[in-house]
């Protein structure tokens, strides 16, 4: 038999899909890891991002943060905190949380520093307010990257994951580190294709929103800018 009909087979087999070891159960565990370590960082990364954009104040910090989330050992850190803080979940959040400010911080302060200055000098002129320049100004024309920058942390942290499951903790990591064990090659790659398609499934999902989110003359222009090139 094929790898690739083991592989089909795996999943086809009733006793994947039900009990507490059951792909819907991994599955929900999985996004309950991915969903709030991603909210939560994007919860500190978006602030801290949006004051350097608008102030220009740690500038050197956000440019940095990106080349820190790629070298990020994030096993060592799970590792790491897990001795230290003992037998709990918190390890995984705060691994996937540092692992996704990064390129949250990045892209915010990427898309406020590519605010023309004629627009905030416009609204500067106005007599807005700095938290009104930031709020209708900055920050709208800035969203297609801030959004960008979550929909990357998203589907970074989605696909890392399955480090919860180094520590015995759930989701499809399961299947990765109980196949390893088990000397279980479908059943390793089964998970690994579970992951890929859940990873894909929330890039495209997010790509979709971030277009309904986006504002209708910043859509309007980026067709223009599209058409002209």
């Amino acid at each position: 038999m094929g790898l690739l009909q083991q592989i089909a087979e795996w999943f086809t087999q009733a006793t994947h899909w039900s009990g507490e070891d059951g792909l819907p159960v991994r599955l929900l565990e999985h996004l309950e890891y991915s969903v709030l370590s991603t909210v939560v960082a994007a919860l500190i990364g978006l602030p801290i991002g949006l004051f350097i954009g608008h102030t220009g104040r740690g500038a050197f910090l956000a440019i940095n943060l990106s080349g820190f989330g790629r070298a990020l050992p994030t096993v060592g850190l799970v590792t790491l905190v897990f001795l230290v803080s003992g037998l709990s979940i918190w390890p995984v959040y705060i691994a996937l949380v540092v692992l996704a400010v990064p390129a949250i911080v990045t892209n915010a302060y990427a898309g406020m520093a590519g605010v023309e200055p004629d627009l905030r000098d416009a609204a500067r002129g106005m007599g807005m307010t700095g938290w009104q320049r930031l709020w209708k100004v900055e920050a709208p024309v800035a969203l297609p990257l801030i959004l960008t920058g979550i929909r990357l942390a998203a589907v970074q942290v989605v696909a890392t994951a399955t480090i919860a499951a180094y520590v015995s903790f759930g989701g499809l990591g399961r299947y990765l580190f109980d196949g390893l064990a088990q000397r279980d090659l479908p059943q390793v790659l089964a998970g690994a294709v579970a992951v890929a398609v859940l990873a894909v499934v929330t890039d495209l999902l997010l790509a979709a929103l971030q277009r309904v989110l986006l504002p209708r003359g910043l859509r309007l222009r980026r067709a223009q800018a599209s058409a002209g090139g």
